[in-house]
This record gives structure tokens, sequence and C-alpha cells, in this order.
């Protein structure tokens, strides 16, 4: 089974929304569009260099694909040819036909046509940007690992990484380093539930005793 690993850029607050720029996807009326580009430095380069310096298939959410694909074909950037040349899977309602080199649309049940790719011999599969994607990857435990780009911004409003309806889940670090910006540069691989732990005295006071009284009552009025 190949692995499916999501990359994505995020705020200290959870957006992933248009970090690229104003243009990239202002809808819910976004208006921060670009605010990762004043903190790239030489460290954020290698790491996404090792991302992409290997062969890779991408998977795509149709608003991704159509900004990927009105760029990267015309575009002379570090990264360029391998996006290019990579076998690209869109998951799509509403796209007909996708014309950027070796895209395929996957339509009707993504979830199982996501899952038989995972199945197939061939490189990792990479998830870009696509937020809405990535919710139904999370919900149907289809993400193998997380390598996440954590900017020292908040923007307090925008798209999330883990949205509404997010799988209680712990994560292992296995890779994790800082930019020259303060950029924490991490790989995340999910290991199981979330069991959680009490730090509660064995015998409750009292007053704490009262206080969850208290507590259940205003949860329930």
């Amino acid at each position: 089974m190949r692995k499916l690993v999501v990359n994505t850029f995020l705020t200290l607050d959870g957006v992933m929304q248009a970090p690229g720029g104003p243009e990239e996807d202002p809808t819910g009326g976004f208006t921060l569009g670009g605010w990762s580009m004043n903190h790239w430095d030489d460290a954020m380069g290698e790491v996404m260099g090792r991302s992409m310096g290997k062969q890779f298939d991408l998977l795509l959410g149709r608003k991704t694909y159509e900004i990927f694909a009105a760029h990267w074909p015309y575009s002379t950037e570090e990264g360029a040819d391998q996006l290019n040349e990579a076998r690209k899977y869109v998951a799509t309602t509403t796209l007909k036909s996708a014309d950027w080199n070796n895209s395929t649309i996957l339509d009707g049940d993504v979830v199982t046509q996501i899952a038989e790719l995972k199945e197939q011999d061939g490189p990792e599969i990479q998830v870009h940007g696509s937020s809405d994607l990535i919710q139904t990857l999370l919900a149907n435990g289809l993400v193998d690992e997380f390598r996440l780009m954590i900017f020292p911004i908040v923007i307090g409003k925008g798209k999330r990484l883990f949205g509404d309806g997010t799988v209680p889940s712990t994560f292992a670090v296995s890779d994790s380093s800082t930019s020259s910006t303060g950029v924490v540069m991490a790989t995340y691989e999910p290991v199981g539930d979330v069991e959680p732990g009490s730090a509660a005295l064995e015998e409750p006071t009292d007053q704490e005793l009262k206080r969850r009284e208290q507590l259940k009552a205003e949860t329930t009025s």
C-alpha cells in the first residue's frame, strides 16, 4: 500500500486558506490571502525540496486543481517540472474534463476510488491545498502522514485543516525543525485514538463536588 500525505501551510489558529496570494481563494470574504509569503527562507525551501524531490502522484480537489492548472504549466519556478510531470487525480463533481498533463478525474464514490489508488503500486500520493477534500479524507481515515508548515500568524477565520467533524486522533511527530522566521516544519503520523487522563484528586473535595454539580446544572439548563 502506498502512503497518502497531506502537505499544508497552516496558521497557528489552523487556517490553511489562500497562503499564496489574495486571488488564490477569496471565498467567504477571505481578505488575508498571501499570509505565508513574507516568512520563507532557505530552510523551508530545503524541506519542500525533499518532499517534492522524489516521484509522487497528486490528489487534488477541484478548486486547488484549477489554481495549479492555471499556474504551473506556465511557470519556470523550482518545482514546476515535478508538478507538471506528476500523475494527477482530481476529486470533483463538476469538472467534465481535466486538461493539465497526466490528469484523471475522480467522480462518483471518491472515497472508494482513493482507497483503491492507495492499494495500487506506485509512488506516494500527495495532497496539496484542497481543504474540502481533506475533510473527506480525514473522516474516512485515508491520511497516513501530515507534512505541515505552521506559520507564526493567527487570522481568526478561514478554511481550516481540521474542520468540523474531525475524528479525534493522536499523532506521533517523526520529524521537526524551525525556520529562521519561526515557521515550525513538522511531520505527523496518526497513531490511534485519543486516550484521556485526569489530573483530579482520587477523592474529590466537597468544594470540587459542588463545582461539578453547578457545572452540570449550567450545561443542562
